[in-house]
């Protein structure tokens, strides 16, 4: 048995407090990935600083009609909300699509934001991983890779995100908000999370100490249709192969809105840029739709066993948004 602290916060302050007391310490909320990394040896925090009893567990509608998701608010009533099912449909499908529902029931919305990488070099002590241990090489690059990235991966680092719920968040153009001991900041759902670089063991632009407090849906994004689609190698509680989140919307057969992330296909959420560009004040049809995927999908850099990644999220988006199109009377 290892030592470990254990301090139970109930305010923001209290929480930075303590964990700026206990280097190596981590923030617990859900718990349902970090208690398993701490069990795998992966993760072994000196001190735990439990945040559940933090008020941060409401979903708030805001007068600009935006809605404020509080870090604790649970993965399964998150999906469930009358108005995020209503307002924003791809975040709830997103949820829905991920884990099971006993994890879902316990997972928080700061938690899956903090999740690391499924990869399995990075969860095995006895293999080569430059995210766990930095320098010791990336046991993927040559090895077992049909799960990994396909855009923006670099030498260092192979992996990609797990999450479904941050996918629908960069779509969405949703804000991340954090406090720290510089106080409250917030930065776009979409740059929240780091392409490996040569700092993979950096996930997140979270600075050492920052909670996550919420996530702010926006209201322009409010109502418009969107939707998320997974592909994955069982029906059920499987990791994404790959997954895209699309916010549309069509006004007489002319795309007026493009929001689209790319999940499983790199280290980070991916958000479509490109094709976003592509099809903003262009006709909504297939044939837009399909030049602007491969425009985007043309960075990509498969590697010896997962190049299936590229037609299918060609195949997911394209059926996505023409999907969309139709439904709001393209």
């Amino acid at each position: 048995m290892n030592p470990l602290g254990y301090v139970r916060a109930t305010t923001v302050e209290e929480a930075a407090e303590a964990f700026a007391a206990h280097p190596g310490a981590r923030y617990l909320g859900g718990g349902t990935n970090l208690v398993d990394l701490m069990k795998l040896g992966v993760e072994e925090p000196s001190c735990l600083v439990d945040v559940n009893r933090l008020p941060l567990d409401e979903v708030e509608e805001l007068p600009d009609g935006s809605l404020r998701v509080g870090a604790l608010v649970r993965n399964s009533d998150l999906a469930a909300h009358p108005l995020v099912r209503d307002r924003y449909p791809v975040l709830s499908q997103a949820l829905l699509a991920g884990a099971s529902g006993q994890l879902r029931n316990a997972a928080t919305t700061g938690g899956n934001l903090l999740q690391r990488t499924r990869c399995q070099y990075f969860q095995d002590l006895s293999k080569p991983c430059n995210k766990r241990e930095p320098g010791t090489g990336c046991g993927a690059r040559e090895g077992v890779h049909r799960d990994h990235a396909v855009l923006g991966w670099s030498d260092q680092c192979i992996a990609t995100h797990p999450s479904d719920m941050a996918v629908a968040l960069a779509a969405l153009d949703a804000r991340v908000e954090l406090h720290g001991e510089q106080g409250a900041r917030s930065v776009p759902a979409a740059a929240f999370h780091r392409l490996p670089g040569d700092r993979p063991q950096q996930d997140t632009e979270i600075r050492p100490g920052e909670l996550i407090t919420g996530v702010l849906l926006p209201g322009a994004a409010a109502g418009l249709p969107s939707a998320y689609r997974k592909a994955r190698d069982r029906a059920s509680y499987a990791f994404a192969l790959a997954s895209v989140a699309v916010v549309l919307r069509v006004s007489d057969g002319t795309v007026e809105h493009a929001g689209i992330a790319f999940g499983a296909l790199a280290h980070r959420p991916w958000r479509a840029a490109r094709a976003e560009e592509a099809l903003l004040g262009g006709p909504a049809t297939a044939a837009a739709f399909e030049q602007a995927v491969d425009r985007e999908l043309a960075a990509a850099r498969p590697l010896r066993d997962n190049g299936y990644k590229v037609p299918l999220a060609r195949a997911l988006a394209v059926d996505v948004l023409t999907r969309l199109a139709a439904a709001d009377g393209a």
